[in-house]
């Protein structure tokens, strides 16, 4: 992919390694965090644990680390960082970004709850871009080591991986496609459309939510520049496609917008 324009940011707060549990009235002492419980998971149907009986998900619950809660502007890991966990998104949402040796960075994916960080480092053993958290943002750390040995005993949680994989794969394809085969306008509305789509098969809100993506970040994830971006949100209200107040947005006609 050759986008346009690649976003120049100041580089996040390095990662504090802070492994606290997520937030509660009584929690655990500090650094021993809070053990993953898949069964009390909102997430649960969007991750490797969607579809198990009680026995596997008893089994894939043994194997998992601790809630990890990173914050705004940190890095999960970075590229180039050794593979040893797969990470799920619990809440918040997060940015991967490739970079490149000139000091440019190109924003590579928006990460929401349910997705899954980290599928990219299985094949090299290496993490292949960095994760930065957009807010504060909790994430389920899974041993790899610990997960690849449950899927040689345990066929159902295997095939989910499979099928993770085979999403990120088809994920990168349309990125591809929306790059290359798009106006920017149409990039534009199909990235409003794919959010508020993920957000509704999460439970959240569809019609209205945060965009937590800069317009910088998001011309560096579509390939455009930011002044399009700008550009076309201000059309998009001006013809009352959208509503926006900063990172607010309200979609007001999502079928004019799937027109374009």
């Amino acid at each position: 992919m050759h986008p346009v324009i690649q976003l120049r940011a100041e580089a996040p707060g390095p990662f504090t390694g802070r492994v606290i549990p997520l937030p509660t009235r009584t929690s655990a002492p500090m650094g021993r965090g809070l053990a993953s419980r898949c069964s009390h998971c909102s997430m649960r149907p969007m991750c490797l644990a969607s579809g198990l009986d009680e026995q596997a998900l008893s089994r894939l619950e043994g194997v998992l680390g601790q809630w990890r809660l990173v914050y705004r502007g940190e890095y999960l890991f970075r590229n180039g960082d050794q593979f040893k966990s797969l990470y799920t998104l619990r809440s918040g949402s997060f940015k991967t970004v490739a970079g490149h040796e000139d000091g440019v960075q190109h924003v590579t994916g928006y990460i929401l709850p349910g997705d899954m960080l980290g599928l990219g480092a299985i094949g090299e053993g290496q993490y292949d871009c960095d994760a930065i958290a957009l807010e504060d943002s909790t994430v389920c750390v899974m041993p790899f080591a610990s997960l690849e040995a449950l899927c040689r005993e345990m066929h159902g949680i295997q095939l989910h991986l499979h099928q993770l994989l085979s999403r990120e794969i088809v994920r990168e394809s349309r990125q591809m496609v929306l790059l290359g085969g798009m106006t920017a306008e149409r990039r534009v509305a199909a990235f409003l459309l794919n959010v508020s789509h993920r957000l509704g098969n999460r439970g959240y809100a569809t019609r209205e939510f945060n965009l937590r993506m800069t317009r910088e970040e998001i011309g560096s994830f579509l390939g455009i520049k930011l002044e399009t971006v700008s550009r076309t949100f201000s059309r998009f209200q001006r013809d009352g496609l959208i509503r926006v107040d900063g990172k607010q947005i309200e979609l007001l006609d999502r079928n004019a917008l799937a027109d374009i």
